[in-house]
């Protein structure tokens, strides 16, 4: 009787080689790498299918939102493998990640390998023996509502884009998308600089001073105290102020300037100190909740200044090799294992009372979390501490696993304790205040002194809130006092402040704000935002995201043209609407059917996305893409950039206004009248004259262009014949001589080029020599993509842009010679760094630089590192990661036209089905 055997499919070769070990020969498990198939592009079709119901989106609307499914062509290999391991196979089981994605990726598995066997739904939320051992023993069947819900997302998305994203290209620039999260995570970003743009700076002064208790035990401690109040007047400080650089309240608010200031000071020298009132209060601070996956991507943020997806990648990483429980998770809660190895481990760490009686309790906030697993934790029955994986973890991953574990640890701990005090101390103002004599000015303190530290002693959770905008309240402990004792006053000072506009974003309170919005699922934040900034909409200051003109103008024409596809209830209302149909709630086509068609009763007067599309009307594309400075200025998002304007200077008939290019380093709310006067100024400058050919006699000018920096000669104007008309004058403008131009290498500036370095720019191309074989000239050129050698048709690459003046004939045969490597490519260069052996090919692995960037190679397979990874920080595991990855995925081929269209029988075998609403 043959053996047994159970063919088990993750999504991740490194999952594969994890769980094999725990299953043991009677399995095999493969990997799928992530998904199999997806909906095409459209212009991919097979040619049959381009003109019919799926001609558009690779989705029949007409017949029930009908997906059309294809297998990617570099995934064909693996579904070919995944085949013939599942011939030899009794049984199989479907171990992809328990959420949509992964139960869509099951799906998808299920209907192109269309098994004759048994099939089993496998889940689990760690990959640890006990883990995997359970999830054998309590598998289930394929969940259709969470893949009716992952489909519908995915349809929902195609709709959006594929509708309008065309607009945009027709009005705003080519090559733009919209997203049913992207654009409402842009126009957030894009409202906070609005925010910015508009805010008024307020000026305000108080006053500062240290007091000291003249008697008791405590007599000389010092603490610091500010003004808060001028007799029954609160002195304003910067909460009181609007974004306009107003008062938000008119009375019982005292706006101090900085005479007043000075005054008061003046006014309470020699004062007599006494303390007027003190107040003492418990404290008490509860530990946070374990983390989510909007959580963790915030503090990870915040306390190691990693981006959401290099969080992300790093968190996939420690959960495949078994460190931590799955990564993507709307819920706190955790596991009773989990939470009695937390207390246990706090309790050897810390000590039994750092330990409450009783284990704590978390819920998710969010109603309708879905994807229903462990908070993000240690994984295990117990935990191992960061010591004890220190020497299997370094850089990013051992960094987050810290984070991770403490956070853990800490959630089951004892509350922080300690208390509060607040005081108010005052003095009669003299004379020397001026208006303010014969008040009271009243100064207030307060500390917080923790007597035990609980949970603090592992974690503390950090904040969005800049340094200063976290209030008086500090750690200092506040000498012992009572009301009425006697305090000597020193160090008065009056000190000016400036309300600070909104903050910008980070990518931390960016998830948050969309967290608390319902918009998107943590599990797409990462890559929403990598998005906004590869899509050019958003780009990172430091922590801070800025957004770009690009975004002003494609967020305005949403706006005026899409206003309920931005719309942030809205929205909202989608993803909850997704939860209901991934709960049996809710009927996918009926809702799709109302999305895209209207019903009569949504918004647009019942219309849906095909007759918003379709009914737009006229779209005036130079007002979506101006946005207005003031006093006639305004900035303009044209093709090669944004450009600022002044409409309100004289121009000839048909001529423009002045222009001038926006550098990139300017951020949108710096971009004042004044500032762009600057700008205007500096392009309308003549440029900087370098002095005259002595072979023309023409003048050479190094200016500033649109396109970067650049040397020219001024040609004498012509002298046309004043009679000619307006056609004849334009071709004989055209038929004269243009002017030389050539663009200032990289190693040259505007400041320091010279008439020598000019007349040399001017002189290219240059002829190098002919060759000898065809006769054909070589000649040494600087085009739009670099120092280049051309010969006929044939062009080769130079090294630097200095080898354009000093290649010689034999060097350039020499590298004509060589074989040709396409545009772009380079001559090989050494290793970056060197990593070890490779466990599979046994080669040695290297990192190397390439034409996109650097990438990690064994000499048979490569590579390209992430964004989030660099030379400097991979580590031999990543790269051995990388690879082995790559290897899975297997040669790139194109996109085969042999596809599946999705059948309406799309529920796996012996499943059970759920009525639907």
């Amino acid at each position: 009787m043959p053996h047994a055997r159970k063919l088990v499919i993750v999504e991740s070769p490194t999952k594969a080689r994890k769980i094999q070990g725990y299953l043991g020969d009677d399995y095999e498990v493969e990997a799928s790498v992530g998904h199999i198939r997806d909906l095409p592009q459209p212009s991919e079709l097979p040619p049959d299918m381009k003109k019919g119901p799926y001609g558009k989106f690779a989705v029949d609307v007409q017949n029930g939102f009908e997906p059309y499914y294809e297998v990617y062509a570099d995934k064909r290999k693996t579904v070919t493998q995944l085949k013939r391991a599942l011939k030899d196979a009794d049984e199989l089981y479907l171990a992809t990640d328990e959420d949509r994605e992964g139960e869509a990726i099951a799906w998808h598995l299920i209907q192109e390998l269309k098994p004759k066997v048994p099939v089993k739904r496998m889940v689990f939320h760690e990959i640890t023996r006990e883990a995997i051992q359970r999830a054998l023993e309590n598998t289930r069947e394929l969940d259709d509502n969470l893949v009716d819900a992952q489909e519908t997302r995915r349809i929902l998305d195609r709709l959006y884009g594929y509708e309008v994203s065309p607009v945009l290209w027709r009005k705003v620039r080519q090559g733009l998308s919209a997203g049913r999260v992207q654009s409402v995570a842009t126009r957030l970003v894009v409202e906070r600089e609005r925010e910015r743009m508009a805010f008024v700076t307020a000026e305000y002064w108080d006053v500062t001073g240290q007091f000291t208790p003249v008697e008791g035990d405590d007599a000389g401690q010092a603490f610091r105290a500010r003004l808060s109040g001028l007799g029954a007047d609160r002195v304003a400080s910067g909460r009181d102020f609007d974004d306009r650089g107003r008062l938000k309240v008119r009375t019982g608010v005292v706006h101090l300037d900085e005479p007043a200031a000075h005054a008061v000071v003046a006014g309470l020298d020699g004062a007599e100190f006494a303390v007027r009132s003190l107040e003492t209060k418990p404290y008490s601070r509860k530990p946070a909740a374990p983390f989510t996956t909007s959580t963790l991507q915030q503090e990870s943020s915040r306390k190691l200044r990693m981006s959401s997806r290099q969080t992300m990648r790093t968190a996939q990483s420690l959960y495949e090799n078994g460190y931590i429980t799955y990564m993507r998770t709307d819920s706190p809660t955790l596991s009773a294992e989990a939470t009695q190895a937390a207390r246990r481990q706090a309790a050897e760490l810390y000590g039994p009372e750092y330990v409450p009686g009783a284990p704590r309790v978390y819920t998710p906030k969010n109603k309708g979390a879905q994807e229903a697993h462990e908070a993000i934790r240690p994984a295990g029955d117990s935990f191992r501490t960061p010591a004890q994986v220190a020497r299997e973890l370094s850089g990013d991953q051992f960094r987050l696993y810290e984070l991770i574990w403490k956070r853990t640890v800490a959630s089951q701990m004892a509350d922080a304790k300690g208390s509060t005090a607040s005081v108010r101390l005052a003095a009669r103002l003299s004379d020397a205040a001026g208006e303010a004599a014969g008040k009271d000015a009243v100064f207030s303190a307060s500390g917080t002194v923790i007597t035990f530290r609980g949970f603090l002693a592992a974690y503390e959770e950090g904040t969005d809130v800049p340094d200063g905008e976290t209030g008086e309240r500090g750690d200092a402990r506040l000498p012992r006092m009572a009301e009425g004792d006697r305090l000597d006053g020193r160090g008065l000072a009056a000190d000016g402040h400036s309300t600070s506009p909104p903050a910008r974003y980070t990518e931390a309170s960016l998830v948050k704000a969309l967290e608390e919005l319902g918009i998107g699922r943590p599990s797409t934040y990462a890559a929403t935002i990598s998005t906004i900034q590869d899509r050019g909409y958003v780009q990172s200051r430091g922590q801070a995201l800025v957004p770009t003109w690009l975004a002003f103008a494609v967020i305005r024409l949403l706006e005026e043209h899409f206003e309920w596809l931005v719309d942030y209830d809205f929205t909202a209302e989608m993803e909850a609407d997704l939860d209901e149909i991934a709960a049996g709630q809710r009927e996918r086509v009926a809702w799709l059917s109302r999305f895209y068609f209207g019903d009569g009763t949504g918004r647009a007067e019942g219309s849906g996305l095909r007759d918003l599309v379709e009914n737009l009307g006229e779209i005036d594309a130079p007002t979506i893409n101006s946005v207005e400075i003031g006093e006639g200025i305004r900035v303009r998002v044209g093709r090669y950039g944004p450009y600022v304007e002044d409409l309100g200077a004289e121009v000839a008939d048909g001529e423009n206004p002045p222009r001038a290019s926006v550098p990139d380093e300017i951020a949108p709310d710096e971009l004042t009248v004044a500032k762009a006067r600057e700008l205007l100024a500096a392009g309308a400058d003549d440029g900087r004259v370098l002095g005259t050919d002595p072979v023309s006699g023409h003048e050479i000018v190094a200016r500033a262009g649109r396109y970067g920096p650049y040397v020219t000669e001024v040609l004498p104007e012509p002298e046309l014949d004043p009679g000619l008309s307006a056609a004849a004058k334009k071709k004989a403008l055209a038929a004269l001589p243009k002017p030389r131009t050539g663009s200032l290498f990289k190693t040259m500036s505007l400041d320091s080029v010279t008439l020598d370095d000019a007349l040399k720019l001017l002189s290219l191309p240059r002829a190098v020599g002919t060759d000898p074989e065809s006769g054909a000239e070589i000649t040494a050129q600087n085009g739009r993509y670099g120092p280049y050698l051309k010969k006929g048709t044939d062009s080769r690459t130079l090294a630097s842009e200095e080898q354009l003046f000093t290649i010689t004939l034999d060097e350039a045969l020499k590298i004509y010679a060589e074989p040709k490597r396409g545009r772009g490519a380079r001559a090989a260069t050494p290793p970056l760094r060197e990593l070890g052996d490779d466990p599979t090919s046994g080669k040695p692995i290297t990192v190397k630089d390439g034409r996109f960037g650097a990438y990690v190679t064994d000499g048979e397979t490569n590579r390209t590192l992430p964004r989030d990874v660099t030379p400097e920080s991979i580590t031999p595991e990543q790269a051995i990661e990388l690879l082995a990855e790559k290897r899975a995925q297997g040669p790139a081929k194109k996109r085969a036209t042999s596809s599946t269209r999705k059948t309406p029988a799309k529920k796996a075998p012996a499943k059970k089905t759920t009525a639907k609403k």
